[in-house]
């Protein structure tokens, strides 16, 4: 599945292709399920095709922590933290949409020891996500 052809084009918007590494945690009814390290294949202002480390399902929240390619004052990493939905899976390709995004510094050497981190940001993004639709259907009832 080549996931930047234009004809055959499920998205509204263009995706450019980029290759950065990244890191994922899935979350399904409220438990982490998935997580890992991975590349992006291509990504747009709607959503992010990436190479996943395992097989993940569609209609899971998603947690992207990707590098981004700027320095923040030409001399701080960045990365871009994406909150969004898996939408198709073939093989370890994934495609997910961008629900919620935010820019986060990151550490200037490499870490020996990881910090342990924290599934709260992604509890708290699909708690209100899974509210805002209970309440959607509950108006339309």
């Amino acid at each position: 599945m080549d996931f930047t052809k234009r004809e055959n084009n499920r998205r509204g918007k263009y995706r450019f292709e980029i290759e950065r590494e990244l890191r994922y945690k899935m979350a399904e009814q409220g438990v982490v399920v998935a997580s890992g390290t991975g590349k992006t294949i291509n990504m747009g202002s709607g959503g992010v095709a990436f190479l996943a480390e395992q097989d993940l399902s569609p209609g899971g929240f998603i947690e992207l922590s990707i590098s981004w390619p700027v320095l923040l004052d030409e001399t701080c990493p960045m990365r871009i933290v994406v909150f969004g939905r898996v939408l198709r899976c073939t093989g370890n390709k994934v495609a997910c949409t961008i629900d919620k995004y935010e820019f986060r510094t990151q550490a200037r050497t490499v870490q020996s020891i990881a910090a342990p981190r924290s599934d709260a940001m992604l509890h708290r993004w699909a708690d209100g996500i899974r509210k805002e639709n209970l309440k959607t259907s509950m108006a339309q009832a």
